[in-house]
């Protein structure tokens, strides 16, 4: 008997869950879901089945075959990473019927009042399961190992709609009369006024992770044949989303050209309220988006290149456990930057290779005391994921296929990737599976290449590379010139836009003057820029440059996102080192209490963290 991945309770020798079929009363007023899950087991099975929970209370566990109550108990120790266990003993069989409710402090779900929606008017909430909050909404095997297919009904306000990361069946009312048997259609007791129920199906097997819906006052936009945009029912969001995001039907068609059929029929897209803690979440059928992409000028279609991309290669491929995550990130960051290097062309995708490059010589140095994690194939026992999430599996990982590529020649590659996904599609596969089937695919490569190294070994192997352009060359050689005191002239910087001076921030040395930082600002007004990529590169390096003169901006900017990419980077500028002012930290922790509950719980966790290690 042994754990199948350190952040689940799932035993080895238990049978692993095949489907799951749920029900769902949403009640806005105590912010928590009344739910029911009928789990299918892959085998009947007697004896001590362990499921993963967080922070619910379990009222009952039922043979559904004979409509008896089968013993369960709710472990009273809580792992503070992986939640508490759910022992069911059972005797022969292979359904199981869990009634329970989930808790105000459900680590997936972030509950909206009126106020923090954009519309003013109705609730909402939403989810984020990666990587092990799935727990918190129902009680199930809460690790990639295992795929399930499941099937959902919504009951919520009739005011309010739902979308979900599968097909949606139908809207209708509650089915009325079904006596007082609790939650034997899932809707008997639940059937108020002013209630609708709405139905879906998920009929590819996915792990728990990619469960995902969305509840609010929803309106959308058709921008493709697959492809509706989702948002808050404001017309200015919703015409702004389908603008940014016109490209994507020729976007699913490259992936489809180099990658394969797309297998998830639907490809729709979901702008949610400013607290999403990151940029994309690659739900199938429904990607979930932070509103931060919506930029204008439809560069922010790159992150919707990257959950594309995770169709095939984390949807359809996934990692087995958190420890072989680069292999969900690492192949998706390469077919992100080669769809958007066929449809933006060589230039763009270069710039996203330089970006990539510098945040993993960056993720290097915040590693420097646990090159554990500069690893791809990582030991996460005792780790909680959320806390140790970097771009090194992204990055990394992009290297290592880049490396592959550059060694037989794309067009090989190419064939190979197309191979690997038919062989493994719709499973869970750890590294030493991909090491296996490369080798055997690519007979030698292992001597041309120290896989062991790679995926391994700490740090940045010698044989990755800078990327090569014309464009990526010109604005990094600009950055190294600024300490001199040389900003950009004006003719230099006329065609950039964000990912340009997003690049050009990065590359600046961190030991500037505080009126050089200024005097940058006075000219081109960083600060101010729409796209936050930028802005929140120039107020780590005004917060580095002691630049207090920007800190209404830092605040005003930490209180009107929730993305981690923009919160971990201030927060830990404003805290980090020996030498900070002590104004700082108390700037950073009065902040974080006023934004708190603007943020979602994974995001207040992470933050929490940082501050807790640097005050």
């Amino acid at each position: 008997m042994a754990p199948i991945d350190p952040h689940s309770f799932t035993d080895s020798t238990h049978p692993l869950t095949t489907h799951i079929s749920l029900n769902f009363y949403f009640d806005f007023t105590t912010s928590t879901i009344a739910s029911s899950a009928l789990l299918t087991l892959s085998a009947p099975y007697t004896g001590d089945l362990v499921l993963d929970t967080r922070s619910l209370t379990i009222n009952s566990v039922i043979d559904p075959v004979t409509n008896s109550q089968i013993p369960f108990s709710l472990s009273t120790d809580v792992d503070p990473i992986k939640g508490q266990p759910l022992t069911v003993s059972v005797s022969n069989i292979s359904k199981i019927l869990i009634t329970f409710v989930t808790s105000v402090t459900s680590s997936a779900l972030q509950w909206l009042t009126p106020p923090q929606t954009f519309n003013k008017k109705f609730p909402f909430v939403y989810t984020q399961c990666q990587s092990i909050h799935a727990r918190s909404i129902f009680p199930c095997q809460d690790t990639p190992t295992p795929r399930v297919r499941y099937n959902a009904k919504l009951n919520i306000p009739h005011q309010l709609s739902a979308v979900m990361s599968a097909k949606h069946l139908e809207r209708r009312d509650p089915i009325l009369g079904c006596g007082d048997s609790g939650l034997c259609c899932g809707e008997s007791l639940w059937c108020g006024e002013g209630r609708i129920v709405e139905e879906f199906v998920m009929e590819q097997p996915i792990p728990t992770y990619l469960f995902a819906f969305a509840v609010g006052e929803l309106g959308f936009r058709e921008v493709g044949p697959r492809t509706k945009v989702y948002a808050e029912a404001v017309p200015s969001v919703l015409d702004a989303a389908a603008k940014e995001f016109a490209g994507t039907e020729d976007m699913i068609r490259v992936g489809e050209r180099l990658f394969g059929e797309y297998d998830w029929e639907r490809f729709d897209l979901l702008v949610l309220p400013p607290s999403f803690p990151y940029g994309g979440m690659e739900n199938p059928r429904m990607v979930f988006l932070t509103p931060t992409v919506i930029k204008g000028d439809a560069s922010g279609a790159q992150v919707v290149a990257h959950e594309l991309a995770h169709s095939w290669t984390g949807n359809l491929i996934t990692n087995k456990t958190n420890d072989h995550f680069w292999l969900n990130e690492g192949f998706t960051t390469y077919a992100e930057r080669r769809i958007v290097e066929a449809v933006q062309g060589e230039d763009i995708a270069a710039l996203n290779i330089g970006i990539g490059w510098k945040g993993l010589v960056d993720e290097m140095e915040r590693f420097k005391d646990n090159l554990e994690l500069t690893k791809l194939r990582t030991n996460q026992e005792g780790v909680d994921p959320d806390d140790v999430y970097s771009q090194v599996p992204y990055e990394k990982g992009f290297q290592f296929l880049w490396r592959i590529e550059r060694q037989i020649g794309r067009a090989a590659f190419d064939e190979f990737l197309l191979k690997y996904i038919a062989a493994f599609k719709f499973q869970s596969i750890d590294t030493n599976m991909f090491l296996d089937f490369l080798k055997a695919n690519v007979p030698g490569i292992e001597n041309d290449i120290d896989l062991k190294t790679w995926t391994e070994g700490t740090g940045i192997p010698a044989d990755a590379m800078e990327p090569v352009s014309n464009i990526y060359t010109k604005i990094v050689s600009l950055a190294h010139e600024f300490k001199q005191g040389r900003m950009p002239r004006e003719e230099e910087v006329a065609s950039w836009h964000g990912q340009q001076w997003e690049l050009y921030l990065e590359n600046l040395p961190n030991s500037v003057e505080s009126s050089q930082v200024i005097a940058l600002d006075c000219r081109y007004r960083l600060s101010e820029s729409k796209d936050y990529e930028v802005k929140v590169a120039f107020l780590q390096l005004a917060i580095v440059s002691r630049c207090s003169e920007y800190y209404n901006v830092v605040e005003k900017t930490l209180k009107e996102v929730g993305r981690m990419k923009y919160l971990r980077p201030l927060y830990t500028a404003l805290v980090q080192g020996n030498t900070k002012k002590e104004e700082d930290k108390i700037f950073a922790q009065r902040v974080f209490a006023e934004a708190r509950e603007t943020y979602h719980p994974i995001a207040q966790g992470v933050v929490e963290s940082i501050l807790s290690k640097h005050l």
